[in-house]
């Protein structure tokens, strides 16, 4: 048998809060009088206060529901003026069963019974506010709730839409250089090799359309992912293109953004390897520093133009690899371009999740 949901069911959290408040009242009045009134009969006092608290108190939750809608100041005012005549009928049924039902017990010799009313008047509104209190602010919390969770809502929708279209930007990046290569291929006359990499092609839209950009992958996950990147870009440049791979094993299982790596490996094929007749070396290193994951790729290229920056790095895989880490990680990550000329180093501190 499942609980029911009281935010979701606004009568049953009122009925129940309503309730639980009164009985609170009564058993607070029982201790009290416990302790300090010696009469007999009390009891029946505790509990016709709390029953005609619990009816009377009642009509004002309807009331309030109008007031609300017309800001603090109606709130306010109607509270005063609803209180009042609700707290004087309440006070007159005490009164009235105490004199009438227990008056020889309770008998009030120097006070006129007009003045007994009004005092117990005061004391029943001063009740019947603070009910008023403890009902808007339930309101109010749960319309702060309310605009807390709609803000995280937004907040989760946007991030998702800016990662998406930072993926959708990678995905036409990436597929016009592979099947610009893959047509050089079939020009040259290579059909066999261009086959073999539509087939790899194919095997790497399949994982990367499948991944989740909210969701992380193992590093052993996003290494083999890119192998399967690596695969097509070894059939383009053959023995131009080598690989080297320095992967501290205790990092294998950490958790990182899906397809992290692959746009800063594919800058380097297209500004260190592509251009270049000899080819070049492309390294990825991860290790473990402190409570941090460091991810590097490591190219033997030119480095940065003249006059370029570690700042603005090159190419649309570096600027999407940092838009993607500020969405995810905020202040808690790192990102560096390192121009040691040729080498061109960049190189990532995530927080460590395992």
């Amino acid at each position: 048998m499942q609980c029911p949901d009281l935010r979701a069911n606004r009568n049953l959290l009122f009925w129940g809060l309503h309730t639980l408040g009164w009985i609170a009242y009564g058993l607070a009045l029982y201790v009290g009088s416990a302790i300090y009134v010696k009469e007999t009969g009390y009891e029946k006092v505790i509990v016709v206060a709390t029953v005609f608290g619990w009816l009377l108190s009642v009509p004002l939750r309807y009331l309030y529901r109008r007031l609300w809608a017309r800001g603090p100041r109606a709130v306010l005012i109607g509270a005063i003026a609803a209180s009042w005549p609700i707290a004087l009928v309440r006070a007159a049924i005490i009164n009235t069963y105490i004199m009438e039902i227990l008056k020889p017990a309770w008998a009030m010799e120097n006070e006129p019974r007009s003045f007994e009313i009004f005092a117990n008047t005061i004391y029943s509104m001063l009740l019947l506010l603070c009910w008023s209190g403890i009902y808007f602010g339930v309101k109010i919390y749960e319309r702060l709730q309310l605009e807390r969770e709609a803000t995280l809502a937004a907040s989760a929708l946007a991030q998702e839409a800016q990662l998406k279209m930072l993926r959708y930007q990678l995905n036409p990046h990436f597929l016009f250089n592979t099947l610009n290569a893959i047509s050089t291929l079939v020009l040259d006359g290579q059909n066999r090799i261009a086959n073999l990499a539509v087939s790899r092609l194919s095997e790497f839209l399949r994982y990367s359309l499948d991944q989740d950009q909210m969701k992380k992958v193992t590093l052993r996950q996003e290494l083999d992912a890119l192998n399967l990147y690596l695969g097509i870009e070894k059939l383009r440049f053959g023995d131009r293109l080598q690989l080297e791979f320095d992967v501290d094993e205790r990092t294998e299982t950490a958790l990182v953004p899906s397809l992290l790596l692959q746009p800063l490996v594919e800058n380097a094929m297209k500004y260190a390897i592509a251009p270049r007749e000899e080819g070049g070396s492309v390294t990825v290193i991860a290790g473990i520093e402190g409570n941090l994951l460091r991810l590097a790729v490591v190219d033997d290229g030119p480095g940065l133009p003249v006059g370029g920056t570690a700042g603005n790095g090159r190419g649309v895989g570096l600027r999407n690899t940092r838009e993607r880490l500020e969405v995810l990680y905020g202040d808690t990550h790192r990102i560096e371009v390192a121009d040691a000329g040729p080498d061109l180093r960049v190189e990532m501190r995530l927080p460590l999740e395992i």
